[in-house]
Protein backbone atom coordinates (compact mmCIF):
# COMPACT_ATOMS: atom_id res chain seq x y z
CA UNK A 1 0.00 0.00 0.00
CA UNK A 2 1.23 3.47 -0.88
CA UNK A 3 2.70 5.22 2.19
CA UNK A 4 0.76 8.42 1.57
CA UNK A 5 -2.52 6.51 1.32
CA UNK A 6 -1.75 4.60 4.51
CA UNK A 7 -0.98 7.86 6.36
CA UNK A 8 -4.26 9.33 5.09
CA UNK A 9 -6.27 6.33 6.29
CA UNK A 10 -4.60 6.33 9.72
CA UNK A 11 -5.49 10.00 10.24
CA UNK A 12 -9.06 9.48 9.00
CA UNK A 13 -11.73 9.34 11.79
CA UNK A 14 -13.22 6.42 9.87
CA UNK A 15 -10.20 4.30 10.82
CA UNK A 16 -12.39 2.78 13.56
CA UNK A 17 -15.17 1.91 11.11
CA UNK A 18 -13.98 -0.56 8.50
CA UNK A 19 -17.30 -0.58 6.68
CA UNK A 20 -16.82 3.14 5.96
CA UNK A 21 -13.18 2.59 4.99
CA UNK A 22 -14.21 -0.02 2.45
CA UNK A 23 -16.47 2.46 0.63
CA UNK A 24 -14.37 5.57 1.20
CA UNK A 25 -11.22 3.98 -0.24
CA UNK A 26 -12.48 1.56 -2.91
CA UNK A 27 -9.98 -0.99 -4.03
CA UNK A 28 -7.82 -1.02 -0.90
CA UNK A 29 -6.70 -4.39 0.42
CA UNK A 30 -8.28 -4.53 3.90
CA UNK A 31 -6.14 -7.50 4.99
CA UNK A 32 -3.00 -5.59 3.99
CA UNK A 33 -4.25 -2.55 5.90
CA UNK A 34 -4.85 -4.72 8.98
CA UNK A 35 -1.32 -6.14 8.72
CA UNK A 36 0.19 -2.64 8.40
CA UNK A 37 -1.77 -1.39 11.41
CA UNK A 38 -0.66 -4.39 13.44
CA UNK A 39 2.95 -3.72 12.57
CA UNK A 40 2.86 -0.01 13.36
CA UNK A 41 -0.11 1.41 15.25
CA UNK A 42 -2.12 -1.29 16.96
CA UNK A 43 -1.28 -2.15 20.55
CA UNK A 44 -1.83 -5.78 21.46
CA UNK A 45 -3.82 -6.91 24.46
CA UNK A 46 -3.13 -10.22 26.24
CA UNK A 47 -6.74 -11.20 25.59
CA UNK A 48 -7.47 -13.79 22.89
CA UNK A 49 -10.38 -13.72 20.50
CA UNK A 50 -12.22 -16.93 19.67
CA UNK A 51 -9.41 -17.88 17.25
CA UNK A 52 -6.75 -17.23 19.92
CA UNK A 53 -5.56 -14.08 18.16
CA UNK A 54 -4.81 -11.13 20.48
CA UNK A 55 -7.26 -8.26 20.68
CA UNK A 56 -5.85 -4.87 19.63
CA UNK A 57 -6.58 -1.17 20.07
CA UNK A 58 -5.40 2.23 18.85
CA UNK A 59 -4.28 3.60 22.21
CA UNK A 60 -2.82 6.82 20.83
CA UNK A 61 -6.22 7.99 19.59
CA UNK A 62 -7.87 8.20 23.00
CA UNK A 63 -5.68 9.50 25.82
CA UNK A 64 -6.83 9.27 29.47
CA UNK A 65 -9.59 11.66 30.55
CA UNK A 66 -7.89 13.56 33.35
CA UNK A 67 -11.09 15.24 34.56
CA UNK A 68 -12.68 11.90 35.37
CA UNK A 69 -9.48 10.60 36.94
CA UNK A 70 -9.31 13.61 39.27
CA UNK A 71 -12.95 13.17 40.24
CA UNK A 72 -12.75 9.46 40.94
CA UNK A 73 -9.52 9.82 42.93
CA UNK A 74 -11.17 12.20 45.37
CA UNK A 75 -11.83 10.83 48.88
CA UNK A 76 -15.25 9.36 49.49
CA UNK A 77 -17.56 12.23 50.38
CA UNK A 78 -18.94 10.31 53.35
CA UNK A 79 -18.27 7.26 55.49
CA UNK A 80 -20.83 5.28 53.48
CA UNK A 81 -19.53 2.56 51.16
CA UNK A 82 -21.35 4.08 48.21
CA UNK A 83 -23.61 7.02 47.45
CA UNK A 84 -27.25 6.06 47.83
CA UNK A 85 -28.41 8.56 45.23
CA UNK A 86 -25.70 7.51 42.78
CA UNK A 87 -26.42 3.82 43.27
CA UNK A 88 -30.16 4.40 42.92
CA UNK A 89 -29.30 5.81 39.50
CA UNK A 90 -26.88 2.93 38.84
CA UNK A 91 -29.42 0.21 39.65
CA UNK A 92 -32.24 1.93 37.78
CA UNK A 93 -30.06 2.46 34.71
CA UNK A 94 -28.58 -1.04 34.54
CA UNK A 95 -32.09 -2.53 34.76
CA UNK A 96 -33.38 -0.11 32.12
CA UNK A 97 -30.55 -1.03 29.75
CA UNK A 98 -31.66 -4.66 29.98
CA UNK A 99 -35.39 -3.73 29.68
CA UNK A 100 -36.08 -5.30 33.09
CA UNK A 101 -39.28 -4.15 34.79
CA UNK A 102 -38.85 -2.21 38.07
CA UNK A 103 -40.02 0.93 39.87
CA UNK A 104 -37.94 3.77 41.29
CA UNK A 105 -39.91 3.54 44.51
CA UNK A 106 -38.79 -0.08 44.89
CA UNK A 107 -35.14 0.84 44.29
CA UNK A 108 -35.31 3.50 47.02
CA UNK A 109 -37.06 1.10 49.35
CA UNK A 110 -34.44 -1.65 48.95
CA UNK A 111 -31.53 0.79 49.29
CA UNK A 112 -33.14 2.09 52.49
CA UNK A 113 -32.92 -1.42 53.95
CA UNK A 114 -36.44 -2.77 53.48
CA UNK A 115 -36.98 -6.43 52.58
CA UNK A 116 -38.06 -7.21 49.00
CA UNK A 117 -41.79 -7.83 48.56
CA UNK A 118 -41.90 -9.45 45.11
CA UNK A 119 -39.80 -10.77 42.23
CA UNK A 120 -39.06 -7.31 40.87
CA UNK A 121 -37.74 -6.16 44.23
CA UNK A 122 -35.76 -9.39 44.61
CA UNK A 123 -33.78 -8.46 41.48
CA UNK A 124 -33.11 -5.00 42.91
CA UNK A 125 -32.09 -6.57 46.21
CA UNK A 126 -29.62 -8.77 44.35
CA UNK A 127 -27.97 -5.76 42.75
CA UNK A 128 -27.80 -4.00 46.12
CA UNK A 129 -26.04 -7.05 47.56
CA UNK A 130 -23.73 -6.98 44.56
CA UNK A 131 -22.84 -3.34 45.30
CA UNK A 132 -22.22 -4.24 48.94
CA UNK A 133 -19.89 -7.00 47.76
CA UNK A 134 -17.80 -4.95 45.31
CA UNK A 135 -17.58 -1.98 47.69
CA UNK A 136 -15.74 -4.16 50.21
CA UNK A 137 -12.10 -3.64 49.26
CA UNK A 138 -11.24 -6.98 50.89
CA UNK A 139 -13.10 -8.78 48.09
CA UNK A 140 -10.38 -9.08 45.47
CA UNK A 141 -11.28 -9.97 41.89
CA UNK A 142 -10.66 -13.68 41.32
CA UNK A 143 -12.42 -16.45 39.44
CA UNK A 144 -14.07 -17.55 42.68
CA UNK A 145 -15.24 -14.06 43.69
CA UNK A 146 -16.62 -13.30 40.21
CA UNK A 147 -18.69 -16.46 40.56
CA UNK A 148 -19.69 -15.41 44.07
CA UNK A 149 -20.75 -11.97 42.82
CA UNK A 150 -22.87 -13.58 40.10
CA UNK A 151 -24.53 -15.89 42.63
CA UNK A 152 -25.19 -12.95 44.96
CA UNK A 153 -26.39 -10.35 42.46
CA UNK A 154 -28.05 -12.20 39.60
CA UNK A 155 -28.14 -16.01 39.65
CA UNK A 156 -30.81 -16.56 42.35
CA UNK A 157 -33.23 -14.18 40.63
CA UNK A 158 -33.35 -15.86 37.20
CA UNK A 159 -36.74 -17.46 36.63
CA UNK A 160 -36.00 -19.62 33.58
CA UNK A 161 -34.38 -22.91 34.73
CA UNK A 162 -32.47 -23.03 31.43
CA UNK A 163 -30.63 -19.84 32.43
CA UNK A 164 -29.16 -21.29 35.62
CA UNK A 165 -25.53 -22.30 36.10
CA UNK A 166 -25.26 -26.01 36.86
CA UNK A 167 -24.05 -27.06 40.32
CA UNK A 168 -20.28 -27.30 40.33
CA UNK A 169 -19.96 -25.09 37.21
CA UNK A 170 -18.59 -21.55 37.15
CA UNK A 171 -19.92 -20.72 33.70
CA UNK A 172 -22.64 -21.71 31.23
CA UNK A 173 -22.57 -25.30 29.98
CA UNK A 174 -24.10 -24.74 26.55
CA UNK A 175 -23.69 -22.54 23.47
CA UNK A 176 -25.54 -19.21 23.20
CA UNK A 177 -26.13 -16.68 20.43
CA UNK A 178 -26.69 -12.93 20.81
CA UNK A 179 -28.85 -11.52 18.02
CA UNK A 180 -29.27 -7.83 17.19
CA UNK A 181 -30.77 -6.07 14.19
CA UNK A 182 -27.40 -6.00 12.44
CA UNK A 183 -25.18 -8.74 13.87
CA UNK A 184 -25.56 -12.23 15.23
CA UNK A 185 -22.79 -12.89 17.72
CA UNK A 186 -21.91 -16.54 18.23
CA UNK A 187 -20.53 -16.70 21.74
CA UNK A 188 -17.49 -18.65 22.85
CA UNK A 189 -18.08 -22.42 23.16
CA UNK A 190 -18.48 -23.32 26.85
CA UNK A 191 -15.47 -25.67 26.88
CA UNK A 192 -13.19 -22.70 26.11
CA UNK A 193 -14.60 -20.35 28.76
CA UNK A 194 -12.28 -21.38 31.64
CA UNK A 195 -9.13 -20.64 29.59
CA UNK A 196 -10.38 -17.31 28.25
CA UNK A 197 -11.69 -16.22 31.67
CA UNK A 198 -8.27 -17.06 33.13
CA UNK A 199 -6.73 -14.71 30.54
CA UNK A 200 -9.18 -12.01 31.58
CA UNK A 201 -8.29 -12.47 35.26
CA UNK A 202 -4.57 -12.31 34.46
CA UNK A 203 -5.24 -9.05 32.60
CA UNK A 204 -7.26 -7.64 35.52
CA UNK A 205 -4.57 -8.51 38.04
CA UNK A 206 -1.57 -7.44 35.93
CA UNK A 207 0.27 -4.28 36.91
CA UNK A 208 0.84 -3.34 33.27
CA UNK A 209 0.82 0.46 33.47
CA UNK A 210 -2.30 0.76 31.32
CA UNK A 211 -4.63 3.68 32.02
CA UNK A 212 -7.14 2.37 34.55
CA UNK A 213 -10.21 3.90 32.92
CA UNK A 214 -9.32 2.45 29.52
CA UNK A 215 -8.57 -0.90 31.13
CA UNK A 216 -11.93 -0.91 32.94
CA UNK A 217 -13.69 -0.36 29.59
CA UNK A 218 -11.70 -3.19 27.97
CA UNK A 219 -12.59 -5.54 30.85
CA UNK A 220 -16.24 -4.52 30.41
CA UNK A 221 -16.13 -5.29 26.68
CA UNK A 222 -14.25 -8.59 26.98
CA UNK A 223 -16.55 -9.97 29.66
CA UNK A 224 -19.59 -9.20 27.48
CA UNK A 225 -17.75 -10.62 24.45
CA UNK A 226 -17.11 -13.93 26.23
CA UNK A 227 -20.68 -14.01 27.55
CA UNK A 228 -19.86 -16.53 30.31
CA UNK A 229 -23.48 -16.87 31.53
CA UNK A 230 -26.80 -17.54 29.88
CA UNK A 231 -28.30 -14.34 31.32
CA UNK A 232 -27.09 -11.32 33.29
CA UNK A 233 -23.85 -10.76 31.36
CA UNK A 234 -24.48 -7.05 30.79
CA UNK A 235 -25.25 -6.37 34.45
CA UNK A 236 -22.17 -8.35 35.46
CA UNK A 237 -19.96 -6.49 32.96
CA UNK A 238 -21.06 -3.15 34.41
CA UNK A 239 -20.57 -4.36 38.00
CA UNK A 240 -17.11 -5.66 37.07
CA UNK A 241 -16.27 -2.28 35.52
CA UNK A 242 -17.06 -0.54 38.82
CA UNK A 243 -15.41 -3.28 40.89
CA UNK A 244 -12.13 -2.94 38.99
CA UNK A 245 -12.08 0.81 39.65
CA UNK A 246 -12.71 0.24 43.37
CA UNK A 247 -9.87 -2.30 43.45
CA UNK A 248 -7.52 0.09 41.65
CA UNK A 249 -7.98 2.73 44.34
CA UNK A 250 -10.70 4.98 42.94
CA UNK A 251 -12.66 5.48 46.19
CA UNK A 252 -15.35 7.67 44.66
CA UNK A 253 -16.23 5.39 41.73
CA UNK A 254 -19.29 4.17 43.67
CA UNK A 255 -20.48 7.76 43.93
CA UNK A 256 -20.63 7.95 40.12
CA UNK A 257 -23.54 6.11 38.41
CA UNK A 258 -21.66 4.94 35.31
CA UNK A 259 -24.64 2.94 34.06
CA UNK A 260 -26.82 6.06 33.97
CA UNK A 261 -24.41 7.59 31.44
CA UNK A 262 -24.54 4.33 29.46
CA UNK A 263 -28.34 4.27 29.59
CA UNK A 264 -28.44 7.86 28.32
CA UNK A 265 -26.38 6.78 25.29
CA UNK A 266 -27.66 3.21 25.02
CA UNK A 267 -27.86 3.26 21.23
CA UNK A 268 -24.17 4.24 20.96
CA UNK A 269 -23.25 1.64 23.58
CA UNK A 270 -24.69 -1.19 21.52
CA UNK A 271 -23.40 0.34 18.29
CA UNK A 272 -19.85 0.09 19.68
CA UNK A 273 -20.29 -3.68 20.18
CA UNK A 274 -21.80 -3.97 16.70
CA UNK A 275 -19.03 -1.96 15.04
CA UNK A 276 -16.35 -4.17 16.59
CA UNK A 277 -18.14 -7.25 15.27
CA UNK A 278 -18.51 -5.75 11.78
CA UNK A 279 -14.88 -4.60 11.76
CA UNK A 280 -13.73 -8.11 12.64
CA UNK A 281 -15.58 -9.51 9.61
CA UNK A 282 -13.64 -7.15 7.30
CA UNK A 283 -10.25 -6.95 9.04
CA UNK A 284 -9.94 -10.31 10.75
CA UNK A 285 -9.14 -8.52 14.02
CA UNK A 286 -11.01 -7.68 17.21
CA UNK A 287 -10.15 -4.00 17.59
CA UNK A 288 -11.69 -2.64 20.81
CA UNK A 289 -11.01 1.00 19.88
CA UNK A 290 -14.72 1.73 19.15
CA UNK A 291 -15.58 0.69 22.71
CA UNK A 292 -12.83 2.91 24.14
CA UNK A 293 -14.04 5.71 21.90
CA UNK A 294 -17.59 5.24 23.16
CA UNK A 295 -16.56 5.33 26.83
CA UNK A 296 -14.26 8.32 26.42
CA UNK A 297 -16.81 10.40 24.54
CA UNK A 298 -20.17 9.29 25.93
CA UNK A 299 -19.36 8.25 29.51
CA UNK A 300 -16.01 9.45 30.87
CA UNK A 301 -16.14 12.87 29.26
CA UNK A 302 -19.70 13.41 30.52
CA UNK A 303 -18.63 12.43 34.04
CA UNK A 304 -15.67 14.80 33.80
CA UNK A 305 -17.97 17.66 32.87
CA UNK A 306 -19.86 17.26 36.15
CA UNK A 307 -18.48 19.37 38.99
CA UNK A 308 -17.71 16.82 41.72
CA UNK A 309 -19.46 16.83 45.09
CA UNK A 310 -16.05 16.15 46.63
CA UNK A 311 -15.12 19.85 46.29
CA UNK A 312 -17.51 20.56 49.13
CA UNK A 313 -16.35 17.44 50.97
CA UNK A 314 -12.90 18.99 51.19
CA UNK A 315 -14.39 22.19 52.56
CA UNK A 316 -16.40 20.12 55.01
CA UNK A 317 -13.25 18.38 56.26
CA UNK A 318 -11.73 21.73 57.17
CA UNK A 319 -14.90 22.66 59.06
CA UNK A 320 -14.98 19.23 60.69
CA UNK A 321 -11.39 19.67 61.89
CA UNK A 322 -12.35 22.98 63.45
CA UNK A 323 -14.88 21.22 65.71
CA UNK A 324 -17.77 23.46 64.71
CA UNK A 325 -20.20 20.60 63.96
CA UNK A 326 -21.91 18.22 66.34
CA UNK A 327 -21.84 14.43 65.91
CA UNK A 328 -25.46 14.51 64.68
CA UNK A 329 -24.61 17.22 62.14
CA UNK A 330 -21.70 15.16 60.85
CA UNK A 331 -24.05 12.19 60.39
CA UNK A 332 -26.58 14.39 58.62
CA UNK A 333 -23.93 15.76 56.24
CA UNK A 334 -22.74 12.26 55.35
CA UNK A 335 -26.36 11.26 54.77
CA UNK A 336 -27.03 14.28 52.51
CA UNK A 337 -23.98 13.55 50.36
CA UNK A 338 -24.76 9.86 50.09
CA UNK A 339 -28.51 10.18 49.52
CA UNK A 340 -28.93 13.32 47.41
CA UNK A 341 -25.54 13.93 45.82
CA UNK A 342 -26.03 17.01 43.64
CA UNK A 343 -29.85 16.86 43.70
CA UNK A 344 -32.12 19.28 45.51
CA UNK A 345 -33.94 18.39 48.72
CA UNK A 346 -36.24 20.06 51.24
CA UNK A 347 -36.06 20.05 55.02
CA UNK A 348 -39.22 17.93 55.18
CA UNK A 349 -37.72 15.45 52.72
CA UNK A 350 -34.50 15.23 54.73
CA UNK A 351 -36.45 14.72 57.95
CA UNK A 352 -38.44 11.89 56.37
CA UNK A 353 -35.49 10.19 54.67
CA UNK A 354 -33.04 10.48 57.57
CA UNK A 355 -35.63 9.39 60.12
CA UNK A 356 -33.37 9.88 63.14
CA UNK A 357 -33.81 13.56 64.00
CA UNK A 358 -36.61 15.97 64.84
CA UNK A 359 -37.61 18.62 62.35
CA UNK A 360 -36.09 21.36 64.55
CA UNK A 361 -32.72 19.58 64.41
CA UNK A 362 -32.99 19.23 60.63
CA UNK A 363 -33.92 22.88 60.22
CA UNK A 364 -31.05 24.03 62.43
CA UNK A 365 -28.61 21.81 60.50
CA UNK A 366 -29.71 23.14 57.10
CA UNK A 367 -29.50 26.77 58.20
CA UNK A 368 -26.08 26.23 59.76
CA UNK A 369 -24.57 24.51 56.71
CA UNK A 370 -26.09 27.10 54.42
CA UNK A 371 -24.40 29.81 56.46
CA UNK A 372 -21.11 27.89 56.31
CA UNK A 373 -21.46 27.72 52.53
CA UNK A 374 -21.72 23.95 52.24
CA UNK A 375 -25.35 24.13 51.14
CA UNK A 376 -26.98 26.57 48.75
CA UNK A 377 -30.60 27.68 49.12
CA UNK A 378 -33.21 28.36 46.46
CA UNK A 379 -36.68 29.80 47.06
CA UNK A 380 -39.72 28.72 45.04
CA UNK A 381 -42.70 30.81 46.23
CA UNK A 382 -43.01 29.98 49.92
CA UNK A 383 -40.91 26.82 49.63
CA UNK A 384 -37.17 26.50 50.03
CA UNK A 385 -34.97 23.79 48.58
CA UNK A 386 -31.32 23.04 49.20
CA UNK A 387 -28.45 21.33 47.45
CA UNK A 388 -24.80 20.67 48.18
CA UNK A 389 -22.76 23.69 47.13
CA UNK A 390 -20.77 22.32 44.20
CA UNK A 391 -18.93 25.50 43.38
CA UNK A 392 -16.89 25.72 46.58
CA UNK A 393 -17.39 29.50 46.45
CA UNK A 394 -18.09 31.56 49.55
Amino acid sequence: MDAALFAKIVSDPAVTDWKKLKYKYPGIDLKELAALLQASFYQRLPLPDFSNQDLVYLGTLYPPNRGVIRQMLQPRPSSEKYGRQAMEEEIAATLTIESIDFSRESVRKILAGFAPADDREERIYGLKKGLDFISDEQNRITEATIHELYQIAIGPYLKDPDDLILPGHLYRHDQVFVVSLEVEHTCLPPAKLPVHMKKLLDFIQADDGMDDLAKAAIIHFYFAYLHPYFDGNGRMARLLHLWFLVQRGYPSSLYVPISSYIEASKRLYYQAFTKIEQNEFLSGLIDVTPFLQYFNESVYRKIGEQTPVMVSAEDFQRILDSGSLTVKERDLWAFVLSTYGSKEFSTKQLERDFGQAAYATIRSFVLKLTKLGLLSEQTFGNRKRYRVNLSGQR
